[in-house]
């Protein structure tokens, strides 16, 4: 397996009094796709907002643990929660692009970082949009409302818009549950040319999309981590009765 550029060591996480993650630890290796499974309600999406600290800004929340990004323990007291959600993007269920033209939705992120120069951001937003195979689609209308774009074309700026501030890691929850299946699948090919240079961590429902996507899997339930495995491992032999009763539709 290689080397996990992040992982969590014994995480809990506490809604009030509920408890919604319990004592998870999980290594996510560098350029591979992890795909967290499980039913509604399991904390699978709980644990992906962990990793790029989203939950601290609900005011009941408490977590114990580690969660660690290249070694370092992204809630140490010196960590700068904007440099890491610089280095961990996330894009989620719904395309939300800002009500802006598609140019200023990739240009935010790096302008936010200081880049003001007009040919580095061209070339970044470019590049960007090319990363997430929609640059041809939108090259002639860049300064036409990202609103105005298809859901599936929304969710292809969101992700260039996640990848323009040049992250290593990039968390996606459930971001193909409301594109139809033509745009699912583009973003899906997309997925698997971006892993060559980012890690990926997704959310799925759909146990087809795990299997064809991602390299390794982790099976949530009840706020614990029942078993976690390389894919193909997973699907042709669970470890826990559980994940196979998950995985065969017998529940979830």
């Amino acid at each position: 397996m290689k080397q996990p550029i992040m992982r969590t060591n014994r995480l809990n996480l506490w809604y009030g009094e509920t408890h919604a993650l319990k004592d998870v630890t999980l290594d996510m290796p560098e350029h591979q796709i992890t795909a967290l499974i499980g039913p509604s309600g399991c904390g699978k999406s709980t644990f992906l907002k962990t990793l790029d600290r989203m939950n601290e800004l609900i005011p009941s929340v408490r977590i114990q643990g580690e969660v660690l990004y290249r070694g370092k323990n992204i809630f140490d007291a010196q960590m700068d929660v904007t440099s890491l959600r610089r280095y961990v993007g996330m894009v989620f269920q719904k395309p939300n692009p800002f009500p802006m033209s598609i140019y200023d939705n990739i240009a935010y992120g790096p302008r936010t970082h200081g880049i003001r120069g007009k040919g580095e951001l061209d070339a970044l937003v470019e590049r960007s949009l090319r990363n997430a195979a929609i640059w041809d689609e939108v090259k002639d209308r860049l300064k036409k409302s990202a609103l105005s774009l298809s859901g599936g074309q929304q969710q292809r700026i969101c992700i260039a818009r996640a990848l323009a501030v040049e992250p290593d890691v990039l968390l996606m929850d459930e971001a193909t549950s409301a594109l139809d299946p033509i745009s699912t699948s583009k973003i899906e090919d997309l997925m698997a040319d971006l892993k060559q240079s980012y890690t990926i961590v997704i959310v799925t429902h759909n146990m087809q999309q795990a299997a064809r996507v991602s390299d390794r899997c982790a099976f949530f339930l009840h706020g614990e981590l029942v078993e976690s495995n390389g894919t193909e491992q997973m699907f042709s032999m669970p470890k826990d009765k559980r994940t196979e009763d998950y995985i065969t539709g017998r529940f979830g």
